[in-house]
């Protein structure tokens, strides 16, 4: 079987002088297929005619133009390569993540150039301090952005750079400022400032000023302090550091020193800060001017305008005085008042007022005050006084009955109490009777009458004390009667007691 194939490739060279027998040899692969279905080996020489056959269509064309035609398609020109790329920039914002005693973990960001090809990797190099021979520290390129440099000497100070690669080669190095010394952080610098203190600190001028803030962090941290941005005057401001706090004093506290005050506490190169606003308040001045705007009656209209210093804190309300002429003594008539303006009321006819005002603030009231500089003069004026004509209302009324009696069950033995009430003017006369008969003092029957409320006791009711109850009230201008029945029952007997 592999013998014949052979022929076929030099019919297949012989082709391409004559159209005609390359139409019939064409036709000789038809005979191919009872070959087809052994083993693997003979596609391969089947491959030669297919090649062939577009090896002659190309020479057809050209029929004219004779047999320089053959000869490159037999050897075909290899593509044209793509132009190089170029490396890409150098890796951008390298940086210390961690470290301990053997390993350093580092960080950073991708080029901001790259090429058409992409980025294959990084490679990360490191050298001693004091050197030049950089060794690369990873066997495969690096993919992502973050890499742990171990088994490293401890006390060794290390300069690290990494390296971009792509199809156009290495980067430039992005390299980290410093050296790093492999070494264990053991605890990072951490700053606790305390809760008074994560709002504003008020104090008053002259106060003495303690604030601890307290920070960990192993070895001992280095502490320092700014106020607004910019370092401490140390002739005002005392610190004192140990390794577990920081101490601001302020021996005697000015406005001066209000201020935002950060603290800073770094171990090697781990930093945290914290700041709180100071503020040193101290009481207000007066009331820049006040004055009496108008006069009726009994009554002043005073304004005012606001301090022009508010003690370094705002102005809470106003505290508005006034002073007979006659006394000279001072009384207050409005306290903490927020407004700028107020009426004073209720003042003495024949009298004549002065008024002053201070401000107030956190700290208190202003130690001086804003006087009006004129007076106010309440004038008499003629008052005819007439007092209303009132008409005499009469509160005469029959009785009435607001609630009747109600017809009652009881038992021989057991006391009872009728109920009802009465109104009317004057005073209704009470009287109760039983059948129509008047009760009078009968001491069986107790009668009640307080506020209108009438009551009837029946003491141990018997047999004969049941019937129709009747109460009567009674004035000058009528009468009014209720009734209701009371029935007495004698008590139930069970069968083992009448045994």
């Amino acid at each position: 079987m592999p013998s014949k194939p052979a022929p076929i490739k030099k019919a297949a060279k012989k082709e391409p002088a004559k159209k005609e027998p390359a139409k019939k040899e064409e036709k000789a692969p038809e005979p191919a297929p009872p070959p087809a279905p052994e083993p693997a080996p003979e596609p391969a020489p089947e491959v030669a005619p297919a090649e062939a056959a577009p090896a002659e269509a190309a020479p057809a064309p050209a029929e004219g133009e004779a047999a320089p035609a053959p000869p490159p398609a037999e050897e075909p020109k290899p593509p044209t390569p793509p132009p190089a790329d170029e490396p890409t920039s150098a890796p951008v914002d390298l940086f210390v993540e961690d470290k301990n005693d053997t390993s350093v973990a580092i960080i950073w960001s991708q080029p901001e150039t790259i090429g058409l090809s992409g980025l294959d990797g990084y490679i990360i190099e490191i050298c001693k301090d004091g050197t030049e021979d950089w060794n690369a520290v990873n066997e495969d390129l690096q993919k992502s952005c973050r890499y742990i440099i171990k088994n490293q000497t401890t006390g060794d100070r290390l300069k690290i750079r990494v390296v971009a690669v792509n199809a156009g080669g290495r980067s430039p190095p992005g390299i980290l400022p410093e050296a790093v010394l492999v070494k264990e952080v053991a605890d990072r610098p951490k700053v606790r400032l305390p809760r008074y203190l994560r709002q504003r600190y008020v104090a008053r001028v002259g106060d003495k000023i303690n604030l601890t803030i307290p920070f960990t962090g192993k070895p001992k941290p280095v502490v320092t302090w700014t106020k607004n941005g910019q370092p401490l005057d140390t002739k005002k401001v005392n610190i004192r550091s140990t390794e577990r706090d920081s101490i601001l004093f302020i021996r005697a506290a000015d406005r001066e020193d209000s201020g935002v005050y950060e603290i800073c506490v770094k171990v090697e190169g781990f930093e945290d800060k914290a700041s709180f606003t100071l503020q040193i308040v101290e009481l207000p001045g007066p009331p820049a001017s006040v004055k009496i705007v108008d006069t009726w009656g009994f009554n002043v209209a005073l304004e005012w305008t606001p301090p022009t210093d508010n003690g370094n804190t705002e102005i809470t309300g106003y505290t508005v005085q006034k002073a007979d002429k006659k006394t000279g003594d001072w009384f207050t008539v409005l306290e903490h008042y927020h407004r700028l303006n107020a009426t004073i009321s209720d003042l003495i006819m024949g009298n004549t007022y002065k008024f002053r005002v201070f401000s107030e603030n956190k700290c208190g009231l202003s130690e001086s005050a804003a006087v009006t500089k004129s007076v106010a003069k309440i004038v008499k004026t003629g008052i005819d006084y007439k007092p209303p004509d009132y008409k005499e209302h009469n509160f005469s009324e029959a009785p009435k009955f607001t609630t009747s009696l109600n017809d009652r069950v009881t038992t021989v033995g057991y006391s009872a109490k009728l109920l009802c009430s009465v109104r009317g003017f004057p005073k209704p006369k009470i009287q109760w009777m039983k059948n129509q008969m008047i009760i009078g003092d009968d001491p069986k029957y107790r009668q009640i009458c307080v506020q209108g409320i009438c009551s009837l006791e029946i003491r141990k009711p018997g047999n004969f004390d049941g019937g129709v109850y009747s109460c009567k009230a009674m004035n000058d201008h009528g009468e009014a009667t209720v009734t209701c029945k009371l029935e007495v029952k004698q008590p139930v007997i069970a069968d083992a007691d009448k045994k």
